[in-house]
């Protein structure tokens, strides 16, 4: 395009560029033909559950986590029924016990209960993190504490202490899916 053209050509080009990355997002949004299509409204409803916000004293978003709070997502490989999930990352000063005594308290509060990994040979809670079930208007939720956050993107940075993730999800369907699956 020529600097001598019009502003309405300039204008004209910029919506034929950015109309369809506007759509490709609202496709995004409200799900495709894949089991995540219209699953707005469950992803909501998992993103205000309050446990999602409940830490413990000390706990804050990672330096470079800052301002992004709770992220909900739908994944579908489609070989299976589709996993809704709304997660939240902390860094916390104190060491796993202190995060899991506070959230078995907090979630045994809100009607969650414990489920307990059925290996025996499992290592010890502290170690990998923790889950609990509760089902709530006829959907089966899992609340899992996850100590492994290497895989998340970015990773959290902490400085000194640890980084561990909240997330509530259930299946597509409401299914009854267990931690250990």
């Amino acid at each position: 395009m020529s600097p001598t053209s019009s502003p309405a050509t300039r204008v004209g080009l910029a919506a034929a560029l950015l109309l369809p990355a506007a759509f490709l997002g609202a496709c995004s949004a409200l799900g495709g033909d894949d089991g995540c299509h219209d699953t707005a409204a469950e992803l909501k409803g998992l993103a205000a559950q309050p446990l999602l916000g409940s830490a413990p004293t000390g706990a804050a978003a990672p330096t470079n986590y800052r301002g992004v709070g709770v992220t909900t997502g739908c994944d579908d490989d489609s070989s299976g029924k589709p996993w809704l999930h709304a997660d939240r990352v902390y860094a916390f000063p104190g060491n796993p016990d202190d995060v899991l005594a506070h959230y078995a308290k907090t979630a045994a509060a809100e009607g969650w209960h414990p489920e307990a990994d059925p290996d025996p040979e499992a290592p010890p809670a502290t170690v990998e993190g923790a889950c609990w079930t509760k089902t709530e208007k006829s959907r089966h939720l899992l609340l899992n504490i996850d100590f492994h956050t290497d895989g998340f993107s970015p990773t959290p940075k902490v400085g000194t202490g640890l980084a561990y993730a909240v997330t509530v999800g259930t299946e597509g369907d409401g299914g009854t899916p267990t931690c250990w699956q």
